[in-house]
């Protein structure tokens, strides 16, 4: 029988794929009716519900991410509900479009129950990565409808 992951731990995990660039392996850490929601996404959805759901988006990323990621400064913060974690972290972000290299910053409040996420509340500077990717023109389009 196999431990039960602590909310520490799934973050750890989940923190590890996206580094090594396995974001369809991640669908199996969150539960089959998880909500993710990216608060500061400028367009798309800001809402994904459930594991299927989350599996089409993961396998979308993975396709069409021309980024390495590297974690910096990673803050993992317990609360006073224990299955619930805020971790605060910047990413090293190497674009190979463009050769840019930068630092992105996040933070994510999740709810991990019985070792798989059920709520993630996730906060990344999508903009950072638009501008760099050189996507700004896009942006102001579909902000503007024009797409």
């Amino acid at each position: 029988m196999s431990e039960t992951l602590s909310p520490r731990e799934v973050f750890q995990q989940l923190l590890e794929g996206i580094r090594a660039g396995r974001f369809v392996e991640l669908v199996r850490l969150y539960a089959e009716d998880a909500v993710v929601e990216t608060v500061f996404e400028p367009v798309g959805p800001r809402r994904i519900e459930g594991r299927a759901a989350l599996e089409k988006r993961f396998a979308e990323v993975e396709a069409h991410t021309p980024v390495e990621l590297t974690p910096l400064n990673v803050v993992i913060r317990e609360t006073d509900d224990p299955e619930v974690v805020v971790a605060e972290w910047d990413y090293q972000v190497h674009h190979q479009a463009t050769g840019r290299t930068f630092e992105c910053a996040n933070i994510q409040v999740m709810r991990v129950r019985d070792g798989l996420i059920v709520h993630s509340r996730d906060f990344h500077d999508h903009l950072a990565l638009i501008v760099a990717s050189g996507g700004l023109p896009q942006l102001v389009a579909a902000l503007d409808g024009d797409h």
